[in-house]
């Protein structure tokens, strides 16, 4: 099973927050922490899956900061510090 890599940028004091909410949405996606002072995560969504993930994300969208970044900007931010 491959799943779909989305990489977003929240404010860090709800990482917590947005893993607690996908957890509620078992086998939806998994929340990792990519840069923790960044807030920047990544969601793992499970195939078939991707429309609900958006439409969850759009959701919290509207109450706090989460927009998408690019994998490769995470990795050249890594990479410069």
């Amino acid at each position: 099973m491959r799943t779909v890599k989305q990489v977003y940028r929240v404010d860090r004091r709800r990482i917590s927050l947005v893993k607690f909410i996908f957890e509620a949405y078992e086998g939806l996606a998994m929340v990792t922490t990519l840069d923790p002072a960044a807030g920047v995560i990544a969601l793992l969504v499970a195939p078939g899956c991707e429309e609900m993930a958006k439409t969850v994300i759009m959701d919290l969208g509207k109450r706090f900061l989460i927009e998408p970044v690019t994998f490769a900007a995470v990795l050249s931010k890594k990479a410069s510090t």
